[in-house]
């Protein structure tokens, strides 16, 4: 029997806390046996919620009270500071301890994010932990990887991102040499911004990733890198256009099936071809965005999040622990600067 996954799900954050979160974790422990879903937030209300669901197994379901909730306006830093009984503290703290093994949440972004990097803490040798969400493409998935973290990153920075994605999509997704590329503003390798620029022949002598050179906006989609580097001012335009994008095209498809009675015929024949089109490219089936680089996972979903999306965060914090992902990511820290080390020796 596989090995028990404890995840530890924000009952408060977002906008549709407790009731997502609370029906994301009762679907998540009714399908797979080998997971544990620890609810923190207010006990009473996260209870009473529970109770719409007779039919779960409750031994897999754990309630931790937290009396404070980090709203999304509040300063981030001062919020993980001050609400050390919030549901976000209290879940990421778990995951310091080992008590368990992941931490989902829909709430503040920057809470998120701080509390991750102060309370869990980076991995050794990790500079800044990126935000990386899979996003649908058509061939399949690319990770977009930063997204949300780092607005100000550097040069080595994207470097790590690169090849922390490359770990990612070959052991999590299971895409050999996945293919990664730098989000330009053309294909040439004098064109970007300074940072860009400066990170390209960085990211071409790199031996451990397969750098494929960079990458415009419109290819994304067409799924022409696996690993798409960026800074995440980029990276979140790029997510909430895709977005976008995406759920007007739905509407559109939607309305415009629905015109008049030949369409509404047309759309009976095509409706089960279309739905599972369009299913692929939900992103709310790939789960939230990891943090990766940290020494616990912490998954951060939409604020907008429903229960598919959540448990998807779920089934993906199973995924990340049976393919030991920070393991591997130490690992390979580790021996690149064994590999540093012995170059500087050579010099000598």
């Amino acid at each position: 029997m596989a090995e028990m996954v404890r995840v530890v799900v924000d009952a408060m954050g977002g906008d549709n806390a407790p009731v997502e979160p609370v029906k994301a974790a009762v679907e998540a422990v009714k399908e797979k046996q080998n997971i544990k879903v620890i609810l923190t937030g207010v006990q009473d209300v996260i209870e009473a919620e529970l109770k719409k669901y007779p039919d779960y197994p409750k031994d897999r379901i754990q309630v931790i009270h937290a009396s404070q909730v980090i709203e999304t306006a509040e300063p981030p830093v001062m919020a993980i500071q001050k609400k050390k009984d919030s549901s976000i503290v209290v879940g990421l703290n778990l995951v310091k301890k080992q008590e368990a093994d992941a931490f989902v949440s829909s709430g503040s972004t920057g809470a998120v994010l701080v509390g991750g990097q102060v309370i869990v803490g980076r991995i050794k040798g990790i500079q800044r932990p990126p935000l990386a969400p899979l996003i649908p493409t058509a061939k399949g998935v690319s990770l977009l990887i930063d997204c949300g973290a780092n607005v100000d990153a550097r040069p080595n920075h994207l470097v790590q991102f690169a090849q922390m994605g490359s770990i990612y999509m070959e052991n999590v997704v299971g895409i050999k040499k996945p293919r990664v590329a730098i989000v330009n503003n053309g294909a040439e390798e004098e064109k970007g911004n300074a940072l860009v620029k400066a990170t390209f022949p960085l990211l071409k002598v790199c031996k451990d990733i397969n750098f494929i050179g960079s990458i415009e906006a419109r290819d994304i989609p067409a799924g022409y890198a696996d690993v798409v580097v960026c800074e995440a001012f980029v990276g979140n335009v790029i997510l909430k256009l895709y977005e976008g994008v995406g759920a007007t095209m739905m509407s559109m498809i939607k309305k415009g099936m629905m015109s008049d009675f030949r369409s509404k015929m047309g759309a009976l024949m095509v409706k089960p071809a279309l739905k599972k089109t369009l299913k692929a490219f939900d992103a709310s089936e790939y789960g939230g965005a990891p943090l990766l680089g940290l020494k616990g996972l912490v998954v951060k979903s939409h604020g907008s999040a429903k229960s598919v999306e959540i448990r998807h965060a779920i089934f993906q914090c199973e995924q990340f622990k049976e393919e030991k992902i920070n393991e591997k990511i130490e690992e390979f820290l580790a021996a690149e600067q064994k590999a540093q080390e012995a170059a500087k020796n050579e010099e000598k």
